[in-house]
């Protein structure tokens, strides 16, 4: 135990002896002077935590010395103890209180009394000091859980500025193949050809699905996933779902079936987005490990409470099965059942990790039962409630698009695949259109012509294209200050999309994109009636 040092001031050596032979005990130093100015010397170089001071003494009495002490930020915490053998008058008592003493000791001393309030002090010391080293170590530890903080937010950061990179770099260019490979769809091609433009389809669209659930996957980590429901058809969603991947199945030879309950209602309160790709993922992933047999999805409801039922989606299938040692470690991210199985089968071992947190989002639950070498079933539970019968809206289809009659749009792209593809897509539609490669081209083209519309990528050289639209909106193309400007982007994430709008964007399409979309919001911000 670390010793407390104890001052006593007197200018009576006899005194000192006397409070020495009191006082004496292991656990405390006792230093004393008979000398005011050498008191402070040694209050200054020395830890002291408590001072026994005579009130009387010459050159300098006791309240001058506390005084002296209190104002200095070394000494002014040292615990300051009268000795007096002055009168106990109340007026006595109270300057030296307000000089900064806490207690007083009357001469003659009582051994006890005067015992037992320095034990109490120093207990009270004892306390403070304890309290001040966790007050220590609590900042410090605060200091680490800052500086922690700090770092992971700062390693947050570098991740999505790599994914939302990534995204871009990877989805400008699949968005190219996709869409040219939609446009030479469009012409006369023999059965072979048609053949390799629908392989062509599925591998590009394989590869943005692998980017999809990575950037999926770090929404939900960094909890800016949000689920959005809205009137959907289950028995539409499952039906969808089993026609998508039932080629996929007749490759392989497999029966793909869906047993649906008689009870389904026509419609539910659900996100039909992401029911579908936990589905998509289920039976694509059963399809994947079966290499005889069947995978079915069978819809079964389990519960009903007022206006919600409890349905169970079940996908079971007659693969390869899971050890039961595995089970848990499927649901990790990157994680497969084994080393061979992305050898053997593929995939980057992140779709069961998706399924499991976008189950979790739902507020649903998800279960696997499983042997190895004759299948497996995941079962995915929730409760939904029932809606009314909505209207369907009646939506555009691709081949069928109504030109534009007296529109022209700007368009700033650098990449020339996308630049090709957009400009193609526009004249099929009639629209009369000039292109730039970056933002400050775009500026001065706006000076030059009148516009119905721009269609402007963020990622450009020179000047980007979020920089261009602040341009424009601060007038640097005079007049031109409202004109709609729709922005491509090939990121995904929601910041990206908020910053579009912030910078002054009208609306935003990210790559790659559909059609129908690209129409009807050219439709909409260029005023176009039919």
């Amino acid at each position: 135990m670390e010793k407390i040092n104890i001052l006593i001031v007197d200018d009576r050596p006899e005194n000192i002896i006397a409070l020495e032979a009191l006082l004496q005990r292991n656990d405390i130093n006792l230093i004393s002077t008979t000398n005011p100015n050498e008191a402070l010397r040694i209050s200054w170089e020395m830890d002291i935590a408590i001072a026994l001071v005579d009130v009387q003494m010459p050159e300098m009495d006791g309240f001058e010395l506390v005084e002296i002490l209190k104002s200095n930020p070394r000494t002014k915490d040292i615990l300051i103890i009268f000795v007096t053998a002055i009168s106990k008058e109340t007026k006595y008592a109270v300057k030296g209180l307000n000089t900064g003493a806490i207690d007083y000791l009357y001469k003659p001393l009582d051994p006890f009394i005067t015992s037992a309030k320095v034990d109490s002090f120093i207990q009270f010391v004892r306390s403070q000091r304890e309290l001040q080293a966790k007050n220590r170590e609590l900042e410090a530890y605060q200091r680490e859980l800052i500086k922690a903080k700090e770092e992971a937010e700062q390693g947050k950061r570098i991740k999505e500025n790599f994914l939302a990179n990534m995204s871009h770099e990877i989805r400008t260019p699949i968005n190219g193949i996709i869409g040219i490979a939609h446009l030479l769809e469009r012409t006369d091609l023999n059965d072979e050809q048609k053949e390799m433009i629908s392989l062509l389809e599925i591998s590009s669209s394989s590869l943005l699905g692998v980017i999809n659930d990575i950037l999926d996957l770090s929404k939900i980590e960094a909890g800016k996933f949000k689920i959005n429901r809205a009137p959907t058809d289950i028995v539409s969603v499952c039906k969808s779902v089993i026609n998508l991947l039932r080629i996929r199945a007749k490759e392989k030879k497999l029966a793909l079936e869906l047993e649906l309950d008689s009870a389904l209602p026509t419609h539910v309160l659900a996100d039909s987005l992401r029911l579908n790709q936990i589905l998509m993922n289920l039976i694509g992933n059963a399809i994947k490990f079966t290499s005889q047999g069947s995978v079915t999805l069978r819809v079964d409801i389990l519960d009903n409470k007022g206006n919600n039922i409890k349905v169970k989606f079940s996908v079971s299938d007659t693969g390869i099965g899971i050890a039961p040692e595995n089970i848990e470690k499927i649901f990790e991210t990157f994680e497969q059942a084994d080393e061979q199985t992305t050898v053997k089968f593929g995939g980057t071992g992140l779709g069961l990790s998706i399924v499991k947190n976008l189950a979790k989002l739902k507020g649903g639950h998800l279960e696997v039962s499983s042997e190895e070498n004759k299948g497996s079933t995941f079962s995915f539970t929730n409760w939904y409630e029932i809606v009314k019968e909505t209207a369907t809206t009646q939506k555009m289809t691709k081949e069928n698009f109504t030109p534009f009659k007296n529109v022209k749009i700007l368009v700033a792209e650098d990449n020339p695949i996308n630049k090709f593809l957009i400009v193609k897509i526009l004249k099929d539609w009639m629209i009369d259109t000039d292109v730039v490669e970056n933002g400050k081209d775009a500026i001065n083209k706006l000076k030059e012509n009148h516009y119905d519309l721009i269609l402007m990528d963020t990622f450009m050289p020179v000047l980007n294209g979020l920089d261009a639209i602040r341009m424009i909106r601060e007038g640097y193309a005079k007049g031109k200050e409202n004109i709609p400007i729709i922005t491509f982007s090939a990121a995904v994430m929601e910041t990206d999309t908020k910053t579009a709008m912030d910078a002054g964007a009208n609306d935003v399409i990210s790559k790659p994109f559909e059609l129908v979309t690209l129409h009807e919001k050219i439709t909409k911000y260029t005023k176009v009636t039919y």
